[in-house]
């Protein structure tokens, strides 16, 4: 059997607990902790805002160091500052603490997140890396969809609440993915006499894992200035209406706690979908038309949530038009999500990967922790999400306008 499939499922079952823990749960429990700590929407939003600028301000030095230590050293110590972090988190006292906390969620998903797993897979799979990375991704989604549901009788269980919810979860990301991803995991195919894809010597000799443009090449091109615009775009829309999502469903559209985090699990239910669907399509077509596909599906989504008014526009309160909503922004959020990383393979090669990942990946941080604060503080100022997702609608039309004039880079 390839070895290659548990590294896949491995770094899957990493990035599921990764993600999850320190983005998904956290947001899904925004009402709770609001109420724990007498917060605000902007104060709660505020920590995804420290979690992504730090994983912004590391991504560049992380990949670096992928490029000169090695994925695994990078990696493990990513999931040994999620492991402290992780069993803290149920223990905060305080937004002051809730913030550090957050902080340290940043270095382990710069560390342990997606960049680092994405150049591990690149470096197992060759013909498969659309499906591969797809399904990486999709972990994610899954994460969003199954593990606010999975805690919810608890936190809904006033003798229990939300920090027995997450300390449940702890407990799971230690056993499944921090042990397999210091028992499991190995560096390329080399290291276990294997080529990419499970291929025989003779095949595997033509793939070039390591050709491509270097970092200056690249930034020089307008390619990954619209690349990194365009996802980071895509990322403050996704981070904007996935941070606000439960306050909106449970504050303005009146759903109760148990609903809203149903909806909440729908959207990354499609999410998943979305990933594996266009990461599965982009094997066949330029993965920077199926990015641009899944720009436009996610734009339409932003379009979902809008219904005109007799004094102008409104958001929509319908609950079967805010499941509508979630699917097809699901479906947009998650093929773009997976599509960035595909593209940036796609026009740079693997030279520098690591390097052009970690800029890429800064830039897209960046997006996605604006686009969870300010969502959250025009929410508090305005006392409506009419203009926070009017702002997301115009980011995402952005989004779609610089993944179109994207191509690929040719070497010096």
């Amino acid at each position: 059997m390839f070895y290659g499939w548990w590294v896949a499922a491995t770094a899957v079952a990493i990035y599921f607990f990764s993600n999850g823990l320190t983005v998904m749960v956290p947001q899904a429990l925004a009402p709770r902790l609001m109420e724990s700590f007498t917060a605000t929407a902007a104060d709660v939003s505020r920590s995804s805002l420290i979690t992504f600028t730090v994983a912004a301000c590391l991504a560049p030095f992380a990949g670096a160091l992928v490029d000169r230590f090695g994925v695994l050293r990078v990696l493990r110590t990513g999931l040994l500052a999620l492991a402290l972090s992780v069993a803290a988190y149920s223990f905060a006292g305080s937004l002051r603490q809730l913030y550090l906390l957050h902080a340290v969620f940043g270095v382990g998903l710069a560390l342990a997140g997606l960049l680092v797993n994405v150049v591990l897979l690149s470096r197992w799979f060759v013909a498969r890396r659309g499906l591969v990375v797809g399904v990486l991704t999709s972990g994610s989604s899954l994460a969003g969809a199954t593990l606010p549901l999975a805690i919810s009788p608890l936190v809904t269980d006033p003798a229990l609440g939300w920090r027995w919810g997450y300390g449940a979860l702890g407990a799971a990301f230690l056993l499944l993915a921090l042990l397999p991803g210091f028992l499991v995991l190995r560096e390329d195919p080399a290291q276990v006499g294997q080529q990419p894809d499970g291929a025989t010597a003779a095949a595997g000799a033509v793939a070039q894992p390591h050709t491509g443009v270097t970092l200056r090449r690249a930034l020089r091109s307008l390619t990954l200035w619209c690349l990194a615009l365009g996802s980071a775009c895509l990322w403050f829309a996704m981070q904007a209406v996935i941070s606000q999502a439960t306050i909106f469903l449970e504050q303005e559209a009146d759903f109760t706690p148990a609903a809203a985090t149903a909806v909440f699990s729908l959207m990354f239910a499609m999410s998943f979908v979305g990933k594996l669907l266009y990461g599965t399509v982009s094997d066949w077509f330029a993965k920077r038309r199926v990015m641009l596909a899944a720009s436009l599906t996610l734009l339409a989504g932003c379009l979902l949530l809008f219904e005109p008014g007799s004094d102008g526009p409104g958001l929509v309160t319908d609950p079967s038009r805010l499941r509508l909503f979630a699917v097809v922004f699901g479906l947009g959020f998650g093929g773009s999500f997976t599509m960035i990383q595909l593209t940036v393979v796609e026009s740079f090669g693997q030279r520098d990967l690591g390097k052009i990942l970690g800029v890429v990946t800064f830039i897209d941080a960046i997006g996605a922790g604006l686009g969870a604060a300010l969502a959250g503080q025009l929410a508090t100022a305005t006392g409506s999400y009419l203009a926070p997702f009017a702002m997301v609608t115009l980011v995402a039309l952005l989004a779609v306008a610089n993944v179109f004039l994207i191509r690929p880079v040719a070497p010096d």
